[in-house]
């Protein structure tokens, strides 16, 4: 049976590495046109490549496209937003991935340049975004698909700002899929826990001990990898669905608690 996202144009932020790269390679082989887009130049040039290398000579509407881009400046975002828009005639699906993970450090230790820089990351990068992108997301049939984490419900100490943006990104997701949703358009969240991705290389695999602790905390017994979050997000695109809006999935192999 073909897939639903064949000949999709979807969107992806922080596809140079991690569930971005994952989520890209997924989609290619469904069938998607992707538009790459990370402030990581060779990360996303190396994405491409597995991606296919976005079809060779003459850029055409059916090919994949890169493009660098910081999301947390709007100008940046709304150049890279009516460029992909004009090269593909128009968007499908847009990923949300881009994000910075935490470092562990109490509140009153906390730079001010620190908070600016996650929130502008986690959270002004999927304004900025979603509000560049919606004039241009086919409706109805058109989603977006927002990363949160396990964090958007369950904070833990040391990573108040962290936490503040992934609650913020629920809410956030969930106002947009009610604005939406009479469109046609969903806009649903996936939410990871432990997944085992160079950027959460400094908390999962610090020390033995830690990633230990991770694994014997869950479950499954494993930490998650980026795939296993890549399959729900294609799913949450998919016609599967099509009355799925303003959900907000776990991907976390169950947390003990």
């Amino acid at each position: 049976m073909p897939s639903s996202l064949a000949g999709k144009v979807i969107f992806i932020t922080g596809a140079a590495s991690g569930i971005g790269r994952s989520t890209a390679i997924k989609l290619h082989g469904l069938g998607a046109v992707l538009v790459l887009t990370d402030i990581n130049e060779p990360g996303l040039a190396e994405t491409l490549a597995l991606c296919g290398g976005g079809g060779g000579g003459t850029p055409t509407p059916s090919s994949h496209s890169t493009f660098a881009l910081d999301v947390s400046d709007p100008e940046a975002v709304d150049r890279v937003v009516a460029a992909a828009a004009a090269r593909h005639g128009r968007l499908d699906h847009v990923f949300n991935c881009a994000g910075i993970n935490p470092t562990a450090a109490a509140l009153t230790a906390t730079s001010v340049a620190y908070f600016d820089r996650l929130v502008g990351a986690n959270l002004k990068g999927v304004f900025n975004v979603t509000k560049a992108t919606a004039p241009h997301v086919a409706a109805p049939g058109g989603s977006y698909v927002n990363v949160s984490s396990i964090s958007g419900w369950n904070p833990t100490a040391g990573t108040a700002v962290y936490c503040a943006t992934k609650f913020a990104v629920v809410g956030f997701s969930k106002c947009m899929a009610l604005e939406l949703g009479p469109a046609g358009v969903r806009v649903n969240v996936v939410a990871p826990g432990y997944i085992d991705t160079p950027t959460n290389a400094g908390i999962a695999r610090g020390t033995p001990e830690a990633r230990l602790a991770m694994e014997q905390g869950n479950a499954l017994g494993r930490m998650g990898t980026p795939a296993d979050v890549a399959d729900v997000v294609a799913f949450l695109m998919s016609d599967g669905a099509r009355y799925m809006n303003g959900s907000v999935v776990q991907v976390d192999g169950m947390l003990k608690t």
